[in-house]
Order: structure tokens, then sequence, then C-alpha cells
């Protein structure tokens, strides 16, 4: 059951990552920031899920998630640093889209996309997909 509600988490944040794209063809940097960092909060889910199982999956908040991302799933090898750097940062992209009334540049919420993809790739080659 682990197995398949981390293969619905992948699907969700595929799903995520096409509005990411939609967003940005329609110059919605905002929107492709905010759906690029859900892609990757819903791939770190997964991830967890996946080597850890369902009691370490749900951490309460995103600095929580992103922190035990780090420890259990970066510092110990299972994924590459970038990856824990990069969530890092498509959330501050994330903030400041839903919170800041100045859009996001095109080239970091391009950025953003590439790295949720970037993530994609490496949790479907994690978990044998």
């Amino acid at each position: 059951m682990t197995e398949v509600n981390a293969l619905l988490r992948i699907s969700k944040a595929e799903r995520a990552l096409a509005s990411a794209r939609v967003l940005l063809s329609v110059d919605d940097t905002d929107g492709a920031c905010n759906r690029a960092y859900y892609a990757m909060f819903v791939l770190a889910h997964a991830a967890l899920l996946h080597f850890h199982g369902p009691d370490v999956s749900r951490p309460k908040t995103h600095n929580g998630l992103i922190a035990i991302f780090g420890q259990l799933l970066v510092n110990t090898g299972f994924l590459a640093p970038e990856h824990g750097r990069a969530l890092n940062q498509v959330e501050h992209l994330r903030l400041m889209a839903d919170y800041i009334d100045e859009p996001v540049s095109r080239e970091n919420a391009q950025w953003a996309i590439d790295k949720a993809e970037c993530l994609l790739a490496e949790v479907k080659a994690c978990i044998g997909q």
C-alpha cells in the first residue's frame, strides 16, 4: 500500500508540473512557481513515503518537510544534495510568488520548473518507475 501511495503522489506531482508548464506558457510566472513548488513538495512526500514509510512522510509544516527531506534523503545519500538546495530555493520563489506584489521573473519560473523536472526524474528512478 505504501508503494501505491508513493506512485499516486508521483502522478499528482506530474499533474502539478504540467500545470506549471501551462501557466508559464501564458506568462503566469507566479502560478508556474507555485505549481512547480507543489510538484516538488509532493515528490518529497512520495520519496519519504517510499524510503521511510507513512509515519515519516507527514510532517506538519512545509519547513518540517524540507528539513526531514534533507535529513533523511539528502544527507543519507538517497538523493543528490542539489535536490535539497533546489527544494529550499523553489519554496522561497513560491513564497515570493504567493505573497509579494511583484511577479517572479520568467527566468526564475523556468528555473523552478526545471528543478521540479529534475527531482521528478530522480524520484522516479529511485522508486523504480
